[in-house]
């Protein structure tokens, strides 16, 4: 049997059949780890299928061109393939990424260390956004990283990156605003989103701007560790300052006290049941 074959028969099969979800509070899927077989070293993320066929051969094309766009600026992934599987009248998107040792993952990890080892991994971190960033201008057209802790895990002292979807390259701000209800996983997202369509949209801003990246990744770390926020925010200002300089400006302010979340999107988080877990 082909692996695309075995692919799709585990997407049809059920629960027990698929092996241990990875992810449970994903915003787009909850990938899945199966636990026998020849797909049992990869973690596979399904989404919601489409009946536009060109508009998910061009959601392929971004996803190559995405991974090839972080191999450029020097960001590691996984060995990450995008398939497009027919299965029961729709075009299904599925990625399948090699998997990651499951105690590798930076948000527990970091909830765990001790408060040296909390930052030796923001370090980690830091230094992928600040590759991708110091290096994007080799990408042609727009194109964001979304690099949260729960995005990354941590081996061998240095942070892997692992999430590529939604591909944050050639789509529009206007598009891709769209595309994070045509995707979501949460159907009351997909019902109420329409609505509060300006809003949603603004999600993705982080994503796009460097130093709202870094600020990001701080804010991220003080809310998992509150009493510590004073150190990660010295570390993010002294970051900025030697690691990405060109950002340092604009980005060093947003550290002064904890970063927030939106209130908008802390409330779509709370009605949708998203907690931060990685999103393997």
């Amino acid at each position: 049997m082909s692996d695309l074959a075995e692919l799709e028969r585990l997407i049809r099969a059920d629960s027990a059949e698929r092996g241990q979800a990875v992810s449970k509070l994903g915003y787009f899927c909850a990938p899945f780890r199966p636990s026998a077989g020849p797909l049992s070293d990869k973690v596979i993320k399904v989404y919601r299928g489409l009946r536009n066929v060109a508009e998910l051969e061009r959601l392929a094309q971004c996803h190559d061109d995405y991974v090839a766009a972080l191999a450029l600026t020097g960001v590691d992934l996984p060995e990450t393939a995008f398939h497009l599987l027919q299965i029961d009248g729709a075009r299904i998107p599925v990625i399948v990424q090699d998997a990651l040792p499951s105690d590798s993952m930076m948000r527990p990890q970091i909830i765990a260390a001790d408060l040296d080892g909390a930052v030796e991994m923001m370090e980690a971190a830091g230094q992928v956004i600040a590759t991708f960033w110091n290096n994007a201008d080799k990408v042609d057209g727009r194109v964001g990283f979304h690099p949260s802790i729960r995005n990354f895990a941590y081996l061998d002292g240095k942070a892997l990156f692992f999430d590529t979807f939604p591909p944050l390259i050639h789509y529009s701000r206007d598009e891709m605003g769209k595309m994070l209800l045509t995707f979501s996983d949460k159907r009351l997202m997909r019902w109420v989103g329409p609505f509060l369509q300006k809003k949603v949209t603004g999600i993705q801003d982080e994503w796009y701007s460097a130093p709202e990246t870094l600020v990001g990744l701080v804010g991220s770390a003080c809310r998992l560790r509150p009493d510590d926020s004073d150190r990660f925010l010295e570390w993010g200002q002294d970051f900025a300052r030697r690691a990405m300089p060109r950002w340092a400006e604009e980005a060093i302010p947003e550290m002064k006290a904890p970063p927030k979340l939106p209130a908008y999107w802390t409330g779509f988080r709370k009605v949708l049941g998203l907690q931060g877990e990685p999103n393997v």
